[in-house]
């Protein structure tokens, strides 16, 4: 029986491709990348951060800086040095990665996991004619010494299965993968974030989009503590907001890893008798379908239970992520490629017009239609959205007095209104 589970539609992106793409970006906004420089140490002075680097140059720097973020990986020196500890453990698997040219069934474009009673296998389309990343387990004795292995060394049994015929191995390396979580992402002045904060099995590919997903978190934030426009307490958020979400990864992906790679007897049975039956019969469910990419993808992640969360209007709560609206050529989305804040209004346009005027923040009154109610939206509601385009205060009377509350409740200051806004108020 054929135990290859084949899903079409799936976007990979590297981690190395993405890395350029952002480090290019920073550039252009006059951020410079300094490769090649390690942390050496660093202390929370108190009223700031003092650090050693040793750069590519051989040569010692310190350096100071308001606050300190660590997003290396799961030995961080950060963590480490902040003692902010962790709670999980170490996969006994060994992992292998190895990006390959090869021909064969499953070098087709598509992602392809194998489930045998053997090493476990997946295989990722690359950009590219022919080429592709393997991802598989290494077990048995082989295990005990993985710093020597080669890709000839591993299990051809799952390869062979897939029918994937390597021609040529441009890279390979091999990892032990550990599920973790710190128990505090934030001491002091200095915050944990990415692989430093928590990592976990590569089940479902969620470790870089949760990396960056800390980093959006905190950037807007430490923007406004760092302008004077937010008090401290706005940073204690960083922590309370990512911190259960990363539990909950972890503990997924430990469940799912964990069922794909168990031994014995019952966990063959279930792995290469069941799942492929009834796979492939509920993913052929749209409903299924579609939840398992809103999980993926973390669009249903939300922040409901934070101190910045307030309000509910429509089938919309404080902390939901905006919902998506196409409007003809263009979507509701494309303001907030801007992180400010921002006020959107479902409403008649004298409505729309008055709200942008005493708005505090960027604006946009938007006429309602009937797709703004079945995305759950509340006509003549008010939605103030954070900078990282979530609702912060959803008010169903929607009245610029709600919004005065919310920011002066939290110590907020309020920004001028945007070019945008006061054009709309003409």
């Amino acid at each position: 029986m054929e135990n290859d589970v084949t899903h079409s539609d799936v976007l990979i992106i590297g981690a190395g491709p993405t890395g350029l793409v952002l480090a290019l970006w920073l550039t252009k906004l006059g951020v410079a990348v300094e490769q090649r420089t390690e942390l050496i140490r660093f202390t929370d002075e108190g009223g700031g951060i003092t650090a050693s680097l040793h750069g590519p140059n051989a040569h010692g720097e310190d350096c100071e800086a308001s606050f300190f973020a660590g997003c290396d990986d799961a030995r961080s020196l950060v963590g480490e040095t902040l003692g902010t500890g962790v709670e999980g453990g170490t996969y006994r698997q060994v992992f292998y990665v190895a990006d390959v040219e090869a021909a064969g069934r499953s070098i087709d474009g598509e992602l392809h996991a194998d489930l045998d009673e053997a090493d476990f296998l997946a295989v990722f389309p690359l950009a590219g004619d022919c080429r592709a990343r393997l991802i598989g387990t290494v077990r048995d004795e082989r295990a005990d010494r993985a710093d020597t292995l080669r890709f000839e060394d591993v299990s051809r049994r799952a390869i062979d299965h897939l029918k994937v015929d390597v021609n040529r191995v441009n890279w390979f390396s091999t990892y032990r993968v550990h599920h973790r979580v710190t128990r505090h992402f934030r001491n002091g002045r200095a915050f944990l974030l990415g692989d430093a904060a928590h990592i976990h099995s590569p089940a479902g590919g969620q470790g870089m989009n949760t990396g960056i997903g800390d980093a959006i978190n905190l950037a807007w934030k430490l923007a406004a503590a760092l302008s004077d426009r937010a008090p401290d307490s706005l940073l204690d958020t960083y922590e309370t907001e990512r911190i259960g979400f990363a539990g909950r990864l972890v503990a997924t992906t430990d469940r799912v890893f964990s069922l794909a790679t168990a031994e014995g007897r019952i966990a063959d049975i279930v792995r290469t008798r069941i799942v492929p039956v009834i796979f492939p019969k509920i993913v052929a469910f749209e409903a299924v379908r579609d939840h398992i990419f809103l999980t993926i993808s973390q669009i249903t992640l939300n922040y409901r239970g934070s101190a910045l969360s307030v309000g509910a209007a429509g089938h919309v709560r404080g902390g939901d992520r905006l919902p998506w609206l196409r409007k003809e050529d263009a979507h509701n989305f494309v303001s907030l490629s801007k992180m400010v804040w921002q006020i959107d209004v479902w409403c008649c346009e004298a409505g729309a017009r008055e709200m942008v005027r005493r708005s505090p923040c960027r604006s946009a009154g938007i006429f309602w239609t009937a797709k703004h109610e079945a995305a759950g939206l509340a006509r003549d509601a008010l939605y103030l959205l954070r900078p990282d385009a979530y609702v912060a205060l959803a008010d169903p009377s929607g009245t610029p007095e709600a919004v005065d509350r919310y920011f002066t409740g939290r110590g907020l200051a309020r920004g001028p209104m945007s070019e945008r806004a006061r054009d709309a108020t003409r």
